[in-house]
């Protein structure tokens, strides 16, 4: 080879020597070819000419046209496309008129395997991207994840502002009951009378026909009721029902004080959060056919003992036995209820005493009235014979007040004593069920015990009896679960009489506190009313000692009932009356 072929390339890309001294001298007139195409381009509009293209730029005099070369890229020849962002070179101003109405759409991310962006894509791309301000919002980011807008105030477009709920929500989803025991009536004959008293219920729960309906019921329904509730819910402290009462049980003030107690029962029964489920509560308060409904729920109860809890028939297995109370927090209650019983039953005494000697007042009153009324009769002269008319009149008055306040007293504090020694006697009984559990619970602990025992005493025998050994696997098997049955009951039963005990401490200050303050406003307004009638009267006893003759209260009452009635005047009333005309008629003359 030659030496001027030294530099000659096998594919034909790279020139000889002197081809290649004249490509070297021919680049500064292609590089300033090619400027002189791009101005022309610049001052040429957009739209009337298209742009000079790579081709378009002269190649060297005699230069062969090269074939394709490996590693060096190749040339894109650039083409007018109907880009919506408008031609190149637009200004952002221009461009941004036609995308008012709509946003332009983000940039796709270009896919592996693809054909490479031609210049033309890549300067709209690019063009849009400029477009596109960076301080915007977030949101308008095409490659930022899409950010929420910050959570504004609601507007009040002039909506009323939604209160907020007075209560809880699971105060509000529980069902409220405002029942009422009224309308007590005698029915029956001689041999077999008795009160009747209509219950009336008015209830939010769905599991009542009606909202509202009325039942009449009588005392034994009440006593019945009492009784299935503590049968139903061991460990939990069912109100109670007023006793029983043989002499007297037709008379008005205590007809009155159990109708009231009756309708404290059913309420308080009602708002307990498990007794207002109770299956026999809604009986009572429902069924139209009581005694009915009765006598077929009692013939279906041996098979409801069976499948209403383990705790009935557990409860009825476990019985005597002496129980030593191993819990410190019960014992102290049980002691505190003992100590409570007997403080509210010398305080019930007490209370009854003052009852009795307010009656006996009342009736020392009517005597007294009684006997100044004769006395009055007898006297001839009107000056003594109308003041004493006029006390036997206010002894009446009175005794009437003794007897309402007696009446009072009992219905205020008295029955809050007596229920609340009665309802000591429910958490007895409460107290008693839980000592039932525990001894229904060693019995089945001593159960297993033996059984086990027999099972080990034949494991020892050897396989000889194999079938009695699985029998007694299954009666050990079965005398394990009964024994955690009855632990879990006297558990459970435990824990609810805790909670029990907590609300009969709560309830029992807020009635006491409520029975205390109606007892001393009933005990104010009957002192006030006894004053102001010894202050009428001796009213009219100074009127009568003035000349005006002496009216009783009664008769004054009633002769001074309608309107503009004059009544008579004293003597100072009058001197008053007339040092206010004087007063008046001096202020007129001095105006003047």
């Amino acid at each position: 080879m030659d030496l001027h072929d030294e530099g000659a390339s096998a594919w034909g890309d790279v020139p000889s020597n002197p081809s290649r001294s004249n490509s070297s001298q021919n680049i500064p007139k292609i590089a300033a070819d090619q400027a002189a195409a791009e101005e022309n381009a610049k001052s040429q509009p957009a739209d009337d000419a298209p742009a000079p293209t790579a081709s378009a730029a002269p190649r060297s005099p005699g230069r062969p046209r090269p074939g394709r070369r490996v590693g060096v890229p190749q040339p894109t020849r650039l083409e007018v496309a109907e880009d919506p962002l408008g031609p190149l070179g637009a200004s952002i101003d221009t461009l941004a008129e036609p995308q008012v109405d709509e946003p332009p759409a983000p940039p796709q991310k270009e896919l592996k395997g693809s054909r490479p962006a031609t210049a033309t894509s890549t300067s709209s791309i690019r063009s849009m991207m400029d477009s596109v301000s960076l301080d915007d919002d977030l949101e308008t980011s095409s490659t930022g994840a899409r950010i929420p807008p910050p959570v504004q105030p609601a507007a009040n477009n002039g909506l009323p502002k939604q209160r907020q709920p007075s209560v809880s929500v699971e105060q509000a989803a529980k069902p409220t009951f405002n029942i009422t025991v009224g309308d007590p009536h005698k029915v029956g004959d001689l041999t077999s009378s008795h009160t009747e008293y209509q219950v009336r219920t008015v209830t939010t729960s769905k599991a009542y026909r009606n909202p509202e309906f009325a039942v009449s019921r009588r005392y034994r329904d009440f006593l019945w009721l009492y009784n299935q509730l503590h049968n139903n819910n061991p460990g939990v402290v069912v109100p109670p029902v007023p006793e029983k009462q043989a002499v007297g049980r037709f008379d008005a003030d205590f007809v009155e004080s159990r109708r009231q107690a009756l309708e404290r029962m059913l309420n308080k029964c009602a708002a307990h959060p498990i007794l207002q489920h109770d299956g026999d509560l809604k009986l009572f308060l429902e069924s139209e056919a009581f005694n009915v409904d009765i006598k077929h729920k009692e013939r279906k109860d041996p098979l409801l003992t069976e499948n209403k809890g383990m705790f009935g028939s557990m409860l009825s297995v476990g019985g005597g036995g002496k129980f030593i109370e191993h819990d410190d927090w019960f014992h102290d209650r049980k002691v505190y209820l003992d100590a409570l019983e007997g403080q509210l039953k010398a305080l019930l005494k007490a209370t009854d005493t003052v009852v009795a000697q307010r009656k006996g007042l009342a009736e020392a009153c009517g005597d007294f009235s009684a006997s100044l009324h004769s006395l009055a009769s007898v006297e001839l002269s009107p000056a003594l014979s109308g003041p004493l008319d006029g006390l036997s009149d206010l002894q009446l008055r009175i005794r009437e007040l003794y007897e309402r306040q007696a009446q009072q007293d009992v219905l205020t504090l008295g029955i809050v004593i007596d229920e609340y020694i009665r309802l000591i006697g429910s958490v007895k009984m409460a107290f008693q069920q839980r000592q039932k559990a525990y001894h229904a619970w060693h019995t089945a602990e001593s159960e297993l015990a033996k059984r086990k025992a027999t099972q080990d005493k034949l494991l020892r025998q050897g396989r000889s009896q194999q079938d009695r050994l699985n029998q007694l696997s299954a009666d050990v098997a079965d005398a394990e679960r009964k024994s955690n049955q009855a632990r879990l009951l006297f558990e459970d039963m435990g824990r609810l009489m805790r909670s029990e005990l907590e609300k009969f401490e709560r309830e029992k200050v807020e009635d006491f506190k409520s029975g205390v303050e109606t007892f001393l406003e009933s005990a104010v307004e009957a002192q006030k009313e006894l004053i102001e009638i010894w202050e009428t009267y001796l009213m009219q006893l100074d009127a009568e000692e003035d000349g005006t003759p002496f009216v009783p209260a009664g008769i004054q009452a009633a002769s001074t009932g309608d309107e503009g009635a004059e009544r008579p005047q004293t003597a100072e009333s009058q001197d008053t009356q007339g040092s206010e005309a004087d007063t008046a008629n001096a202020t007129a003359e001095s105006e003047e």
